[in-house]
């Protein structure tokens, strides 16, 4: 069992994030914001996807005229994520001279280290937050280590100076992304920003770097938390080194929302992100999506790919039906799937599984012994043993998971 941090819960849209809600699944849009028909659709896609929250590029004049009617457009379709603001450098100007696009949006996010420099600097970052206090729109204060307040860094370094024994630069780097981060807030609601409107981030593409910032800035705050290894790459690598400090963190209760930041391949689906981070959230049993599916890598026991395809399909089914049936079957997403290959793990993977199925391997007799709640249900045999098997599923999501009629439901 997970304790959850105690953190501040903040309404963005008609999501709540922190306190003890489910941790929130974010994503980013890497379209030109101005071009309405191509991010109303990858906002579309994301959140048809699952991303519970999409953030978009506010960037130029052009990109803030567009968000109201990529916001309309989305309403007109029945899609009502949270749509959040991404602003540097200009945010403040973009948000006082486009009232509709600061309107439309659901939340804000400034990088402290991008609002300004100088005696610019608290200006800009309090024109932001008088906004979004007008407006009534949560602010997430997004400190990046690429782009840290370099004034604020400069200080830092001075005082470290004057310590007998100073500092490393990562230890001191390490202070002044959680400082940035902390003053920021506590100017936020000196502006007039309620403590509940405001989610912090720090940052980083390091792994061990990352997860020593949470610690830290946890410890010292009761903020909703944004988690997210930025920069973190594309492919496998990017995976991994996500998985692996956001994995960190939410096991120890840190993090109240979290988005992957995969570098897509050419012509790649941004909707990978979204798809990773919903995994990492159910392999550590915090959230459920879709049905899990196990299945063996493989070995020199099995006869063929067949194994190999039947999990592939049965993955692809659940996914492509899970829209539907999260309508129709409450609970299913938490439902675990077995796809085995041979005798060896696979009638105990079965049993341990909602239903599974165990295929033949090399030698075994060629048939494919079906588990339901972990007693043997039945054997099949034959060339349709996929279209079998799913219509096994079929049923027993029906069965399980169907809602009671009104007729069930009154007293005998």
């Amino acid at each position: 069992m997970i304790t959850r941090r105690k953190s501040t819960t903040v309404q963005v849209g008609g999501v709540s994030v922190g306190g003890q809600s489910p941790i929130v699944v974010q994503s980013m849009t890497n379209t030109h914001t101005a071009d309405i028909d191509k991010t109303t659709e990858q906002v579309a896609a994301l959140a048809e996807a699952g991303s519970e929250i999409v953030r978009i590029t506010v960037n130029d004049k052009e990109a803030a005229r567009a968000v109201p009617e990529i916001r309309n457009r989305l309403m007109a379709r029945g899609i009502k994520v949270p749509l959040v603001g991404d602003f540097h450098f200009n945010g403040n100007r973009l948000l006082k001279k486009y009232s509709e696009c600061a309107q439309a949006l659901d939340k804000y996010r400034i990088n402290p280290g991008n609002v300004g420099r100088g005696n610019l600097h608290d200006k800009q970052f309090c024109e932001i937050v008088e906004i979004a206090c007008r407006n009534n729109k949560p602010v997430r204060i997004g400190v990046n280590w690429g782009s840290l307040d370099q004034d604020l860094l400069a200080r830092k370094l001075d005082d470290n100076s004057k310590l007998p024994e100073p500092r490393s630069l990562p230890e001191v780097m390490h202070e002044a992304l959680i400082a940035s981060a902390m003053e920021s807030a506590v100017l936020a609601e000196q502006i007039g920003l309620a403590h509940d409107r405001i989610i912090l981030s720090c940052k980083l593409s390091q792994v061990r770097a990352l997860v020593s910032v949470y610690r830290d800035l946890a410890a010292r705050c009761d903020y909703a938390l944004h988690l997210g290894l930025t920069e973190a790459g594309m492919g496998t690598k990017g995976v991994v080194v996500s998985s692996a400090a956001l994995s960190v963190l939410l096991l120890e209760g840190i993090g109240d929302t979290i988005r992957i930041s995969l570098t897509p391949e050419p012509g790649g689906d941004r909707t990978q992100e979204v798809r990773v981070a919903q995994q990492v959230l159910q392999s550590l049993e915090l959230r459920s999506f879709t049905p899990a599916v196990t299945a063996c890598p493989g070995c020199g026991r099995t006869t063929s790919e067949f194994f190999q395809h039947l999990a592939a399909d049965i993955q692809g089914y659940l996914q492509m039906n899970m829209p539907k049936w999260k309508q129709q079957y409450p609970g299913v997403e938490a439902m675990k799937v077995a796809v085995m290959g041979c005798v060896v793990n696979g009638p105990g993977e079965s049993k341990h599984a909602d239903i599974g199925i165990s295929l033949p391997g090399t030698g075994e007799a060629p048939v494919a012994v079906v588990h339901v709640d972990g007693s043997k249900f039945t054997t099949l045999r034959g060339e349709n043993i996929a279209m079998d098997f799913q219509n096994i599923v079929d049923e027993y999501i029906h069965n399980r998971y169907s809602r009671p009629t009104r007729s069930e439901n009154r007293p005998s």
